[in-house]
């Protein structure tokens, strides 16, 4: 069953240093003890040729890249072609179509004959991206096709048989979806026969520079040296919570490349940059977690205890406050959820109520003027 000479029994896969490397060579890049089970498993599936394979995870979680490594790495498949569907941009009454091709003339606008997507892919691999996004109606076709390993044109009277392996991604849970009836509970099972399942990148904190050097390689043609992640960058990011996982890191990484100017190596400070260029991502543009942790970076130095950390970004948080020479105390007092008592006394405290009592009348005084001069003028 396994070829000549075998004892009967599957191979064992390699070792952890000898998958990692392997995957490696296909861009899954990672030294997490977390991932290692799931390299096992991939480099399992890349060996049971003819088994459907469903991947879950996140956005972002490599679920492509995972399907392409199986794909290469499996002796029957990887000669073919691995063809990759994104089943949330199939529009639904082209579906039937797109899948299983169409014979000219059958529907308006057929002025060609059709193969689809299930025999261009024959003999390799169809990957079904965000399968969860698949319009019911196909769903019903999808599973008549995975178990008869036939599929029949629009406008055919013929079947033809497949030799397709078909790999699912799903960003979703699917078997909530089952259970909620917004997926086929048989279908789910078909595509289930072997299951990986991708941990988000917020799991993966150790991955994290290796990831970083991985993409800023791959980029390099916004910046071409790059071979370290300082560490002090890779401590703030194992805070981070990557909702858009190794994309989400991948597009912070360009904003890096293309905000840098020297060195070798990509540090706290770069990170700092691109974050405040990337505002519309939705982990961008956090002050307090930056001032956090250059905070904590100054007391791990020993630059500033614990308690002088709080009280001086206090007292640099009111300062701040007073500067606003056209707000009135009651309003920075509104603004800060506290009373106007409690405001005082904590200007008090900071040695700073002088300070903004005498910007007050400096304001009261500049307003005076100008509307002097403004009526002298009128006049």
């Amino acid at each position: 069953m396994w070829g000549p000479g075998s004892s009967g029994r599957p191979p064992q896969p390699p070792c952890d240093l000898e998958l990692r490397e392997t995957f490696a060579r296909f861009g899954v890049v990672t030294a997490c003890e977390r991932m290692f089970p799931v390299l096992r498993q991939a480099w399992k599936a890349a060996r049971a040729s003819d088994a459907t394979l469903l991947i879950e995870g996140e956005t972002g979680t490599g679920k492509q890249v995972f399907a392409e490594s199986i794909h290469h790495l499996d002796p029957k498949r990887s000669p073919y072609h691995f063809i990759t569907v994104h089943c949330a941009t199939i529009q639904e009454n082209l579906a039937e179509s797109e899948f299983f091709g169409h014979q000219k003339g059958s529907f308006s606008g057929a002025t060609s004959e059709r193969k689809g997507l299930f025999r261009a892919a024959d003999r390799g691999t169809l990957f079904l991206d965000d399968v969860n996004d698949l319009p019911a109606p196909i769903q019903t076709k999808l599973l008549d096709v995975l178990q008869r390993a036939v599929v029949r044109p629009v406008g055919s009277d013929h079947e033809v048989t497949i030799d397709v392996r078909v790999i699912a991604a799903s960003n979703k849970p699917l078997y909530d979806m089952v259970r909620h009836n917004a997926f086929r509970v048989d279908l789910y099972h078909r595509l289930n026969v072997i299951h990986l399942q991708l941990p988000p990148l917020r799991d993966r904190a150790g991955d994290l520079p290796a990831l970083m050097i991985a993409l800023a390689q791959r980029n390099e043609s916004l910046y071409k040296v790059i071979d370290q992640v300082d560490p002090q960058l890779a401590s703030y990011l194992e805070s981070k919570h990557f909702e858009g996982n190794i994309r989400q890191l991948e597009h912070a990484v360009r904003r890096m490349l293309l905000e840098k100017e020297s060195g070798h190596s990509l540090d706290l400070a770069d990170w700092l940059a691109q974050d405040t260029r990337g505002s519309n991502d939705p982990e961008s543009g956090d002050a307090a977690e930056q001032a956090a942790i250059l905070l904590w970076q100054a007391i791990k130095s020993g630059r500033i205890t614990y308690s002088a950390a709080f009280e001086s970004l206090e007292r640099r948080l009111l300062q701040a406050a007073l500067g606003e020479t056209t707000r009135k105390r009651k309003q920075i007092a509104a603004d800060l959820g506290m009373s106007e008592r409690t405001l005082y006394q904590k200007l008090s405290g900071y040695g700073l109520a002088g300070k903004a009592v005498q910007r007050s009348a400096e304001t009261s005084r500049r307003t005076a003027d100008f509307c002097s001069d403004h009526k002298a003028k009128i006049a």
